[in-house]
């Protein structure tokens, strides 16, 4: 996802997100733990979107603590 999507979910929408994520994340290593797969930078694209909304989250926590 691009910064300029996520920026504009409000923080439950982003949470949900972050679990669906977390899931695929789950089901892509065991998936690759079995077997070979073709796109090995799935699981890399993966951690980088969580990390994205994560920071997304806490920037907005932080605004209002202003």
């Amino acid at each position: 996802m691009k910064m300029k999507e996520i920026t504009t979910k409000t923080t439950a929408d982003l949470s949900k997100l972050i679990a669906e994520k977390q899931e695929s994340l789950r089901t892509f290593r065991f998936v690759t733990a079995g077997a070979k797969t073709k796109n090995v930078k799935e699981g890399r694209g993966i951690r980088k979107d969580i990390a994205r909304m994560m920071t997304v989250i806490s920037m907005k926590k932080n605004e209002t603590k202003i």
